[in-house]
């Protein structure tokens, strides 16, 4: 039988990080004469932090930026970062099947880290800086046997990686957005996962 090894996104899979994502964009672009909507930066979440800095800034910012927010992000935005519904749960369940959880994020990994220790979330590996098809690399090294996720990148790693995509729709992306990217299964909240990673197995 295939030991189950569960990978998860971090933003707006894991964790609620919308308005401290959000506050330290607006932060880091005011620093560099940038400016953009909460509506703007909401459909950003869970990508790259470079590329999404590089739509509202010219290039020779995007480092110093990028800078800005990290710092800001540990001070102002981990704290009101919070656990989605259901999370620890999650993480306990698999765990009692004897099952692994896996992180993996394009967060740099010491935000990752500071977010996790906050919320009381204690997965058995994080990965960072990874994004998209990116991902399916640590995906593969830690033998995940799904991935779960809210953004259109996560399904398509899951795809590269050959493992079932679960889609959560608590991020930007909808279900039909999740679909048409590869996932497997796509449910409205975390209570739902563990189910659809077992269904999936099943089908496998």
């Amino acid at each position: 039988m295939t030991a189950l090894v569960v990978g998860f996104d971090l933003d707006m899979t894991l964790v609620d990080s919308r308005a401290g994502i959000v506050a330290c964009m607006h932060h880091a672009l005011a620093l560099h004469g940038g400016c953009a909507t909460d509506a703007d930066l909401w459909p950003l979440i869970g990508a790259p932090l470079h590329d999404n800095l590089a739509q509202f800034l010219p290039a020779d910012q995007v480092d110093a930026a990028a800078a800005d927010y990290r710092a800001a992000y540990l001070t102002d935005a981990v704290p009101i970062t919070t656990a989605m519904p259901g999370a620890a749960d999650l993480i306990a369940a698999i765990h009692r099947r004897g099952g692994r959880v896996v992180v993996v994020s394009a967060k740099v990994e010491p935000a990752i880290h500071a977010v996790l220790d906050h919320v009381g979330l204690r997965p058995d590996e994080v990965v960072g800086s990874l994004f998209a098809e990116g991902k399916a690399t640590a995906l593969v090294e830690h033998g995940a046997t799904a991935y779960v996720g809210d953004h259109a990148g996560d399904m398509r790693a899951a795809r590269a990686a050959g493992i079932p995509g679960i889609g959560v729709t608590t991020g930007p992306h909808d279900g039909a957005t999740l679909r048409a990217a590869g996932a497997s299964a796509v449910v409205s909240s975390l209570d739902q996962v563990l189910p659809a990673v077992e269904q999936q197995a099943q089908e496998s």
